[in-house]
């Protein structure tokens, strides 16, 4: 990759030190100038020799020099409306069209070896609350590679929401290569895979960084970070030293922003299971008491649960032999729905307890209410709506969001400290909502692919620029198991709260 700072002169303005990246595409670079003027890039008049730049054009042949200046003319706006149309039937449109009309998501363009980013951002946006605090963001791009991967990610979803068609994922490619060169590896038939756990982690360090809280308005809340509130758990730990009883317990709180699931031996294992045991381990350090390096044993219990929780499946390990990542294949059931107080500090617990019996009621109250209804439909005085009801599941998230309003999650005796504390969960109870797969027996070969929860019964696939609709049933084949699709990671959305 070949990149070079241009200054750009445009309506009385000199954007300088822009990146230029001559092996790319014209349209590259017209859409990291929409980024930086709001010009759209069908609105540029960008002038190189021969006359103006365009979308295909082979940046190389121009002779671009480092800090040379280049003229740019276009305004910001929308396009003139075109005239109405008379109507166009079904038959009469394009995919693209289509797409759009039914309200199809849009897909990512494979820029060679990039279905582990494109499954990782597939699934990032699955937080409603992400995009909410990537709006409200300054779009401009400054001299910070980091900052830019969100201003970037930031213009990415906005035209995978707008777009009827794939989109290119061009600029947020650079900017992770830029930030990240690990993802900018090359041999010789091209650009390397990458594993999407290390571009997943990556990522959301970024937005760790740069991206703000939100209050419970809503608005930015430039004293919090977004990754910090919606994202990030709470452990407290307890040490004790198994060669000396008698020294004291060593008690610390460490955050988190994934739980690993460590698969075990055996041919199937039960996701919640391999959580627990991960979080009690030996350890060696020095004891103050026997004045010698001892044996201690930490166990973690979470003092904290994120709006979102995500669950690493660590399914890959190093071997020395064939010195390279190898996969575990051992099937691991993973639920739709999750209930993890029992991994929690017993003082959370009982925080959690007023909303967990208030969504037990609910799913309780909804369940005989179907089965009402599916007794009119078996004597045949079901209405329509009955029918409807009948083929939709026992409880829905929207059921109960009213837990998410401030007043009603007072009047069920919800302790402030949880309440107040935007982000947080506050019944311990998940559903799943995106899931990371792999398919493949190595992290550096094979292929990613992102699923994405739709609504109850529908999912949506994303392999790339194909985006397909499958029923929730396919999710639980995504257990592993063989070379089949293997979950390495699942996000977990707040059951009891949508903001």
């Amino acid at each position: 990759m070949s990149v070079i700072k241009v200054n750009v002169k445009w309506g009385g303005k000199k954007l300088e030190d822009v990146e230029l990246d001559t092996s790319q595409p014209g349209v590259v670079f017209k859409t990291q100038l929409y980024t930086l003027t709001g010009v759209a890039p069908e609105r540029q008049k960008i002038m190189v020799k021969g006359g103006m730049l365009k979308d295909d054009a082979d940046m190389n042949k121009f002779g671009f020099k480092e800090g040379q200046q280049i003229m740019m003319m276009g305004t910001v706006g929308e396009l003139p409306k075109a005239p109405q149309e008379q109507v166009v039937f079904v038959e009469d449109m394009t995919d693209a069209e289509i797409a759009q009309a039914l309200k199809l998501p849009a897909g990512l363009v494979n820029m060679g070896n990039t279905c582990y980013m494109n499954a990782t951002l597939q699934c990032l946006r699955a937080i409603p609350e992400l995009q909410g605090a990537l709006v409200k963001m300054p779009p401009t791009m400054t001299n910070d590679s980091r900052e830019n991967l969100t201003v970037s990610m930031r213009a990415l979803f906005e035209q995978l929401e707008k777009s009827g068609e794939s989109v290119p994922p061009l600029v947020f490619l650079q900017f992770l290569r830029s930030a990240f060169p690990q993802f900018g590896e090359m041999d010789r038939t091209g650009y390397m895979q990458q594993d999407a756990e290390e571009c997943w982690g990556q990522i959301i360090q970024v937005l760790g960084e740069k991206v703000p809280g939100l209050t419970r308005e809503g608005e930015l809340n430039k004293e919090k970070h977004f990754v910090e509130q919606y994202m990030t758990g709470e452990f407290l730990t307890t040490m004790t030293c198994d060669e000396a009883p008698e020294e004291g317990a060593i008690t610390s709180i460490e955050s988190f922003n994934k739980l690993r699931v460590s698969i075990g031996t055996g041919v199937s294992t039960y996701m919640l299971t391999d959580i627990g045991k991960g979080l009690e381990e030996k350890i060696e350090k020095n004891s103050p008491t026997l004045n010698r390096s001892a044996i201690y044993t930490k166990k973690s219990k979470i003092s904290r649960l994120p709006a979102y929780l995500a669950m690493n499946f660590v399914r890959f390990q190093w071997k020395a032999d064939i010195k390279a990542k190898a996969k575990i294949l051992k099937k691991v059931v993973f639920p739709h729905d999750l209930d993890v107080s029992e991994l929690c500090t017993l003082e959370l617990q009982e925080k959690l307890r007023p909303a967990k019996l208030r969504i037990k009621e609910v799913e309780e109250a909804k369940a005989a209410e179907r089965k009402v209804k599916k007794a009119k439909l078996d004597n045949g005085t079901a209405s329509a709506s009955d029918q409807m009801d009948v083929d939709t599941p026992a409880v829905t998230a929207e059921a109960i969001s009213a837990l998410a309003e401030i007043e009603k999650m007072k009047e069920i005796g919800v302790d402030p400290s949880l309440y107040e504390d935007v982000g947080a969960n506050v019944s311990g109870q998940y559903e799943l909502v995106a899931v990371l797969t792999h398919v493949g027996r190595a992290a550096d070969s094979g292929h990613y692919i992102g699923w994405v929860k739709h609504r109850d019964n529908q999912w949506w696939k994303f392999d790339d620029d194909k985006v397909s609709q499958i029923a929730a049933e396919e999710i639980d084949k995504l257990a592993g198991g063989g070379d089949w699709h293997s979950g390495l990671r699942r996000l977990n959305d707040l059951k009891d709260m949508h903001h």
